[in-house]
């Protein structure tokens, strides 16, 4: 394969992990589907990060993140380990 078709896959897939975040939050729901208003809130962002909270809410962001993927993994392992038990 040739290395600008492996480079075009790599941004393809980060483009679609990225997308899966925003799913992932339920922004798509929480907004209807809005692109204009889920935009307007990454703008939001943009502007958060280059304003003197630029130190402050990236940390603030990153916390919520890792404990809402440590709440998600710890309830997958205990759906999994409960449909274990269920199991005759």
């Amino acid at each position: 394969m040739r290395t600008w078709q492996v480079e075009r896959r790599k941004r393809t897939r980060h483009l679609i992990e990225l997308g899966g975040l925003v799913v992932k939050a339920g922004i798509v729901e929480l907004t209807n589907d809005d692109r204009a208003t889920i935009y307007g809130a990454l703008l939001w962002m943009a502007d958060k990060l280059k304003s003197e909270d630029a130190e402050r809410a990236p940390s603030l962001w990153s916390e919520k993140g890792k404990a809402a993927f440590a709440g998600e993994q710890l309830a997958n392992s205990r759906t999994a380990s409960q449909a274990r038990q269920d199991r005759p």
